[in-house]
Order: C-alpha cells, then sequence, then structure tokens
C-alpha cells in the first residue's frame, strides 16, 4: 500500500438509519460528502452491526480501503498492508489482520435461547430465520440477506413477547457477562464489547501515526452511544420521522439536522469544508 497521506481527521460511522437509508439503504443522500471525504484523503471507518461479508460490499462499492468494524465491535478488520508498523492483533486471515473483542457466535445463540426458556420469552434471530425470512424482515435483497446471516459475533433478535419481557431479558444477559444494546431494527447480544472500545483501540492505532488527529463518529441509535462517547466529535442524526433516540441523552454529542444519510452528508460537509 501506498505511503497513507496524514489526515486532520478519522470519521468513523453506523451504516443503517446513518450513512445508508433506512428503508431504502441508498447512500446517494451522502454522496457529496463522501466524494469530500475521498478528495481530503479522510480514513472512513464503518462501525455497525453488519457483518465482515456486508461490509466487504460497502468498501468495494465505495472503493474503501481502510480498517472496518464489524458486529457492533465484535472485531476490527485492517488490512495487512494498511499500517506501517507493528500492533497488537489477535489472527491474520484473508488479507486482513484481526483484532477479535467479541464471542463467538454459536455461545451467543445458546445463551439467548437459554435464557429465553428461563424467563419464559419468545424472540427470533437471525439464526433462526433463513434467508427469504430475512429479505421480509429486513427488506434486503437475497444477496444481501444471505450476507447479513454470516454472523460472528453478535446475534441480532426480534423481541415477541410483551413489553415487560425485554428490561428482564436485559438483566439476564449482563448478569450472565454478556452485553446488550438495541440497534435501528433489532435487539442484540453480543460478548463484552462494544462500538466505543473498538474505536478506542483502532483510535490509539492511527494516533501512533497522526497523534494530533481528531476523531469524529455518526450513528443514529443506542448501540451507537459507545462509539459517539469514544470520539471527539459524536453526531447523532435524525431517524426516518425526523425525532432522535431518546435514550441518547448526553449533551456532549450533537443533534445532527438531517434524517439518516441527508444528515450525514450536510454535517460533515459543515465540518470538512
Amino acid at each position: 500500500m501506498e505511503e497513507m497521506q496524514a489526515s486532520e481527521y478519522i470519521i468513523f460511522t453506523d451504516m443503517d438509519g446513518t450513512l445508508v437509508d433506512h428503508n431504502t439503504y441508498s447512500y446517494d443522500a451522502a454522496l457529496p460528502a463522501l466524494e469530500l471525504i475521498n478528495k481530503k484523503n479522510i480514513p472512513l471507518i464503518f462501525c455497525t452491526s453488519k457483518t465482515r461479508a456486508e461490509l466487504e460490499v460497502y468498501c468495494h462499492k465505495l472503493d474503501i480501503y481502510h480498517p472496518f468494524i464489524s458486529e457492533n465491535g465484535g472485531a476490527i478488520f485492517i488490512p495487512e498492508d494498511y499500517f506501517d508498523f507493528p500492533y497488537d492483533h489477535t489472527k491474520q486471515i484473508d488479507g486482513y489482520n484481526v483484532i477479535e473483542l467479541g464471542v463467538g457466535y454459536e455461545i451467543l445463540e445458546r445463551t439467548l435461547k437459554e435464557i429465553c426458556t428461563k424467563i419464559d420469552c419468545q424472540v427470533i434471530g437471525f439464526g433462526d430465520m433463513n434467508v427469504d425470512e430475512v429479505c421480509q424482515d429486513t427488506g434486503l435483497d437475497r444477496e444481501c440477506a444471505a450476507l447479513a446471516k454470516q454472523r460472528d459475533y453478535d446475534e441480532a433478535f426480534r423481541i415477541k413477547s410483551p413489553a415487560p419481557k425485554d428490561e428482564l431479558l436485559e438483566q439476564e444477559i449482563r448478569k450472565r457477562g454478556f452485553n446488550y444494546t438495541k440497534g435501528g431494527r433489532y435487539h442484540h447480544i453480543m460478548g463484552n464489547n462494544d462500538k466505543g472500545k473498538a474505536v478506542h483501540i483502532l483510535t490509539d492505532i492511527y494516533r501512533k501515526k497522526w497523534p494530533d488527529v481528531k476523531t469524529i463518529g455518526l450513528g443514529d441509535s443506542l448501540n451507537d452511544l459507545p462509539m459517539l462517547m469514544a470520539v471527539d466529535i459524536g453526531i447523532l442524526v435524525q431517524k426516518p420521522g425526523g425525532d432522535y433516540d431518546t435514550s441518547i441523552t448526553s449533551p456532549n454529542i450533537k443533534r445532527g439536522i438531517g434524517i439518516g444519510p441527508k444528515g450525514w452528508n450536510q454535517e460533515l460537509i459543515n465540518i470538512l469544508e
């Protein structure tokens, strides 16, 4: 890889409901800011509940050759030749140095089922759905739905039982040493990882090369909160109805103007131009 040019910023971004539209999965509204980011050689880091397989498609579409963070901070994937200095990582696979922070998917699936049996709670997770059912539930096409099912560090699920069960489910998940969060569509069970921990680790690696680099983070949901708190500039974009996630109340997080990719685009242009 060619020598990376020094950048004033690193941008960490959520995907669904933030960079891409919650319903159509289009990022067209964000293209002006994406072009500006590319022109300024700013690293754009996907930090999302999406899988490695899904993110590789977006990297290809947008011609992005930067690290990415998959499955709510379950792992950081760094192209092997990206940094010209050593750093700690868990393993090498398919051209990546991988920093694993999460636990295996099978453990998460099993734990969720055990908890649901104990508290008599009905859920449906990605592991319970076939590709067609994921398509119907998410609006993804078959190819994208198949990629979304290739999960390694995070089980996404819907709760079918009445409201009080979700609080009890979260308590049981945390009691067993796992993390729980909620995204734009799904609840999530994962290991002792979150987006913020992954952002801190990757930022520290970047700052070995660029000590003064500033970090920007953009998201729309509760699962983005650790990321938004871990960056220098955290921006919450509006949800499809024009409101903000009510569970995010920190005064240190800026309320961006614009729904999803429209807000993403405008807020980044305001900062970068």
